[in-house]
């Protein structure tokens, strides 16, 4: 299926993403699969969503950047599988050099303004737990709206720039991608151009956004244990860690499924495995987000109780 040619292809116009085209007998089982996965992603942050801004015991910081994150993950995700959805059902494979840099750019603001909304969640935690008698003053209405304001925008322009300098590269004797979206590594690999600057760029942009954001959330969360070790009770410990843990498994989930996945040598990227491990931060992260946040959080289940209450009647 590959488009090959002896000469430049940096003026192409279309890319082939071949996604799971190794797998003809299987398309239709495949978009089965994965739109039961989409929706259920819709019905499950939607759902948060909803409770979040309806129910009044939830008017706090901590479920209003929650109610966020759930509006995250449905964009975050939404840059993704509706193109691989539309690609499975209808197997044709290619995509507009418009329709793949628009798919990069905003796939990648969305992963990078999960980083920073994570790191706002933890620093939310971390003064509600350490210095509570301050949380109201801290954290009030204004500072939640100016910090998701700056979580969303703060990627836009270095993303802009980042997109512009990959779709840039002269792309020569192919325009197959090995993957189920436009991802930088293996856009990269197409290039027969110099591409140390652009690497150079991806590394600083992952520390920036990536890392830094974890520092942050692993300092906040030090202090966190510091505090909660101090407690008197182990009830209250218990109660006060159960706030938290929900955080820390999504935050795993998030960075663990990254980390694999951008952390594989370069031959990961020619064999399809990325593409394989890409499912799990792109797809099965976000349909368990809200389970996570909803199973063992007593007001979430009970908001969801009322939801449905009103709605039966």
């Amino acid at each position: 299926m590959e488009t090959k040619t002896e000469t430049n292809l940096s003026h192409l116009n279309e890319f082939i993403l071949l996604g799971f085209s190794d797998l003809p007998n299987l398309q239709h089982i495949l978009f089965g699969i994965f739109l039961v996965i989409y929706i259920n992603i819709l019905i499950g942050n939607g759902l948060i969503i909803i409770i979040t801004t309806s129910d009044a015991a939830l008017q706090t910081p901590m479920y209003f950047f929650l109610g966020n994150f759930a509006f995250l993950e449905i964009c975050y995700t939404s840059a993704v599988l509706p193109r691989m959805l539309s690609d499975l059902w209808t197997r044709n494979k290619t995509i507009s050099l418009l329709a793949c840099a628009a798919q990069f750019f905003f796939f990648f603001v969305m992963a990078f303004t999960e980083t920073l909304l994570m790191a706002v969640m933890a620093y939310d935690r971390y003064v509600a737990i350490c210095k509570p008698l301050y949380y109201t003053l801290i954290m009030n209405h204004k500072m939640c709206i100016q910090l998701v304001i700056a979580s969303w925008i703060s990627g836009v322009p270095i993303l802009m720039g980042q997109t512009y300098q990959v779709f840039s590269l002269p792309f020569c004797n192919s325009n197959v991608l090995n993957h189920i979206y436009c991802d930088m590594p293996t856009l990269m690999m197409l290039s027969c151009g110099d591409t140390f600057w652009n690497e150079v760029s991806v590394y600083a942009d992952t520390v920036l956004f990536g890392f830094f954001p974890f520092l942050l959330i692993l300092s906040s969360y030090i202090r966190i244990f510091i505090s909660i070790h101090k407690l008197p009770t182990v009830i209250g410990r218990s109660k006060t860690f159960s706030t938290c843990s929900s955080h820390l498994r999504v935050m795993g989930l998030f960075y663990g499924s990254g980390i694999i996945a951008y952390l594989q040598p370069k031959t990961s990227y020619i064999t399809g495995i990325e593409k394989n491990l890409s499912l799990f931060y792109t797809s099965l992260t976000p349909l368990f987000n809200p389970l996570i946040y909803s199973l063992r959080n007593k007001d979430v289940i009970l908001a969801i109780k009322k939801l449905f209450s009103k709605l039966s009647h």
